[in-house]
């Protein structure tokens, strides 16, 4: 048999065929760097529009997060801000306590003995009696069911800030002569503790509560009627951050407190 009518070899070409296409995954990691960088570009046009305030905040912690912890509260979730409040964020949450009492059922009778003012040393809340009490029972340090409800929803929104809190108790100038000799002092004072207990069981932490006062009727708000009913209050003050407490603060004017010439 001659070697040409030998059988031919047959030779079988196969082709791998692959499922991504011929870019394979490659896309996802352009996509994911893409959204990455118009994430990190709204981030820079949002601090571009923040305040000054804003954005020594965020510098602060890029620049040193755990000592920005340590001087801005307590680094926890949930668990007060962490930018310090300043004349004009005090406005903001004078809204918000404001929206917080609307809240309530009887708001209308209180509207006109709740004040808030943005001083020197912070924003202060005075709740305001009259003639019968209203937040705490006559003549007594023992709070009314009304002014437990309005502390209780107060101290709510006090609780989410890092700012410390002072409370004040006052009275009028009508003698308080029971036989055990309990005097106006006494009782400012024991109004002020009152209230601090019920601001600390609705969520104000215990170190959040930095002084508790009794002036008795040495800070009159009506100068012209020392027996006036709206002398008769509590005095909850909500302190800048981070600013040393000067008490020179204590001897301003009450009449300039609440904005009176």
């Amino acid at each position: 048999m001659s070697a040409q009518n030998k059988e031919q070899p047959i030779y079988l070409i196969k082709k791998k065929i692959h499922g991504h296409g011929h870019h394979g995954g490659a896309w996802k990691v352009a996509y994911a760097d893409f959204v990455t960088a118009m994430m990190a570009f709204f981030m820079v046009m949002w601090l571009m529009g923040s305040s000054e305030k804003v954005k020594n905040a965020v510098s602060g912690y890029f620049r040193d997060p755990a000592g920005f912890k340590k001087q801005s509260g307590t680094g926890m979730s949930g668990e007060g801000e962490q930018i310090t409040l300043s004349k004009d964020d005090m406005e903001g949450l004078k809204d918000k306590i404001e929206a917080a009492m609307k809240q309530m059922p009887d708001f209308k009778q209180i509207k006109d003995h709740v004040t808030m003012t943005v001083t020197g040393e912070g924003l202060r809340i005075e709740l305001l009696e009259k003639e019968k009490g209203m937040f705490f029972q006559s003549g007594s340090a023992n709070p009314s069911d009304f002014g437990k409800d309005l502390i209780d929803r107060m101290s709510a929104e006090l609780a989410k800030l890092p700012n410390t809190i002072v409370i004040e108790g006052h009275t009028d100038s009508k003698p308080f002569n029971p036989e055990n000799g309990y005097s106006n002092w006494e009782l400012s004072s024991d109004r002020a503790n009152a209230a601090r207990r019920l601001m600390s069981t609705s969520g104000i932490r215990p170190d959040q509560i930095k002084q508790v006062r009794g002036f008795a009727d040495q800070r009159l708000m009506d100068e012209k009627d020392p027996s006036a009913a709206k002398n008769r209050r509590i005095s909850v003050i909500v302190q800048y951050q981070q600013s040393a407490y000067d008490p020179k603060d204590d001897e301003e004017d009450p009449k300039d407190a609440h904005g009176k010439k």
